[in-house]
C-alpha cells in the first residue's frame, strides 16, 4: 500500500528562522507540528529523522513535521534551549506540549505521534480514534508503558473516553496493578458503567485475582483424573488454566462442571464462565462459542 497516497504535499518540510513562525507556531494552531532539531554530523539524527518521517507519513495528515538544522539556525536552537541533538518537540496551539531527546525505538516514536495526534487543536474525533488504535496496538505488542502514556494523553483531551479508560485499566491489569485498574474504571461516566469495554476489564480484574491464588496445574489435573466428580478440584483446575493463559481449556472444564451440576456452589461454574466471556469481549470467537454452549446446556 502506498502510504503517500492522499497525503498533503507540505506534510514534511525543511524549516528555518524565517519561516518558523508560519510553519510551526501558526500551523500548530490547526494541526500538531513535530519539530526535529538535527545536524548533518549527528549520527543518531540520521536514524531518527527517517523514522520520524515514516511515522508522520503514516499518520496521514494528522500531524506535520518541520526539520531544523541547528547549525544553520542557531537562533531558534538557542531560544528553545536545545542542549543536544537529536531533540524533538511537538507544538500544539503555538506551544511545545511534548518532546524527547536522543534515539527512540519505533514503538516509542509511534507512541509519541499518537500522544501528539490526541492533542490535535481541532479536537477532531478521528485524531482520538487514531491515537486509540495506536494504543491498542502498543498494548497488544506488550509495549505497556507506551500504551499507558498514550491512553493518558487521550484522557487528557477527553476524560470520559470509555475506550481510553478501559484501555488504561487493561494496561494496569497487565502490570499486576489491580487496585489502580479499579481506580481508573471508577472514573468512567455513570451512564457508561455497564459498557462492554468496562465490564470486560472488571472481569479481567476478578479473574486475575483468582489466578493469583490458583493451585498447581498438574496436581489439580491429577485430582480431576482420579475423581471426575470432584467439583472443587475441577473448578480450581479451571482457575489454574486461566492463570496459565489456557483460556479455551478452562472454558471446557467450567462447561463440564456446569453440565455435571449447574447448581454446585451457588452456580459458581456459570458465574465464572460469564466472567471469562465478559473478559474476552462480545465479539471474541471463544466467548461466542462458549455462550452458545452454555445456553444449550441451560435448556437441555
Amino acid at each position: 500500500m502506498d502510504l503517500t497516497a492522499n497525503v498533503p504535499a507540505d506534510l514534511i518540510k525543511d524549516g528555518n528562522e524565517a519561516n518558523f513562525m508560519a510553519d510551526v507556531v501558526e500551523t500548530s494552531k490547526t494541526v500538531p507540528v513535530i519539530v526535529d532539531f538535527w545536524a548533518p554530523w549527528c549520527g543518531p539524527c540520521k536514524t531518527l529523522g527517517p523514522a520520524l518521517e515514516a511515522a508522520v507519513t503514516k499518520a496521514r495528515g494528522k500531524v506535520k513535521m518541520v526539520k531544523i538544522d541547528v547549525d544553520q539556525n542557531q537562533g531558534i536552537a538557542g531560544q528553545l534551549r536545545i542542549q543536544s541533538i537529536p531533540t524533538v518537540y511537538a507544538f500544539v496551539n503555538g506551544q511545545p506540549v511534548d518532546g524527547f531527546t536522543g534515539a527512540q525505538t519505533p514503538a516509542q516514536i509511534d507512541a509519541f505521534i499518537a500522544r501528539v495526534v490526541a492533542q490535535s487543536p481541532a479536537g477532531a474525533d478521528d485524531g482520538l480514534d487514531e491515537a486509540l488504535e495506536a494504543a491498542v496496538q502498543m498494548l497488544e505488542a506488550g509495549e505497556i508503558d507506551d500504551a499507558v502514556q498514550t491512553y493518558a494523553a487521550i484522557l487528557g483531551e477527553d476524560e470520559g473516553n470509555v475506550a481510553a479508560i478501559a484501555g488504561l485499566a487493561r494496561c494496569y491489569v497487565a502490570q499486576g496493578l489491580l487496585d489502580d485498574a479499579r481506580g481508573i474504571l471508577d472514573k468512567a461516566p455513570m451512564q457508561k458503567a455497564n459498557d462492554a469495554a468496562i465490564l470486560a476489564v472488571r472481569a479481567q480484574i476478578d479473574l486475575a485475582e483468582a489466578a493469583a491464588g490458583a493451585g498447581d496445574l498438574g496436581e489439580l489435573q491429577a485430582r480431576v483424573d482420579a475423581d471426575a466428580s470432584d467439583h472443587q478440584a475441577r473448578f480450581e483446575l479451571a482457575e489454574a488454566m486461566l492463570a496459565n493463559r489456557q483460556t479455551e481449556a478452562a472454558i471446557e472444564q467450567l462447561l463440564e462442571l456446569y453440565r455435571r451440576d449447574r447448581d454446585w456452589n451457588e452456580a459458581a461454574a456459570k458465574t465464572q464462565l460469564i466472567k471469562v466471556f465478559d473478559s474476552l469481549g462480545p465479539k471474541d470467537p471463544l466467548a461466542l462459542k462458549g455462550r452458545r454452549r452454555l445456553s444449550s446446556l441451560a435448556f437441555a
